[in-house]
């Protein structure tokens, strides 16, 4: 099992930036891979970022591409979310979550941090 613990969301104002963190725990090594997710209200949930622990590579949805950066830093098994540039329509909650080498589905979630933007 891999526990995720998210933090960083809050409230901010459009043109703003916020930080997401997630802590990464337990048998981090089957996992190869992580992403963040985001839920509207109302809405389905959906991807956002994603970042393999193994190369470094990312990938991006289009409507945060130049704004949002994901990162890690691997002695922490830390992942994180840099958003800047924010609008209203990013408020949601903010999901991280961890692949399973075992069966290459996203097994593994975090319980959520809110991200609020005014306008």
């Amino acid at each position: 099992q891999v526990q995720l613990v998210e933090s960083g969301g809050g409230v901010v104002q459009a043109g703003g930036s916020l930080r997401l963190s997630c802590a990464a725990s337990g048998r981090t090594f089957s996992s190869s891979a992580m992403a963040w997710f985001l839920q509207a209200p109302g809405k389905e949930r959906e991807f956002v970022a994603r970042l393999s622990w193994n190369f470094g590579t990312t990938s991006y949805a289009d409507s945060v591409k130049g704004r949002f950066t994901i990162s890690r830093d691997n002695a922490e098994n830390t992942m994180y979310l840099q958003m800047n540039s924010l609008k209203p329509e990013d408020t949601a909650v903010y999901y991280c979550a961890a692949n399973n080498i075992a069966t290459q589905r996203y097994d593994y979630w975090g319980q959520g941090t809110q991200v609020t933007v005014s306008s």
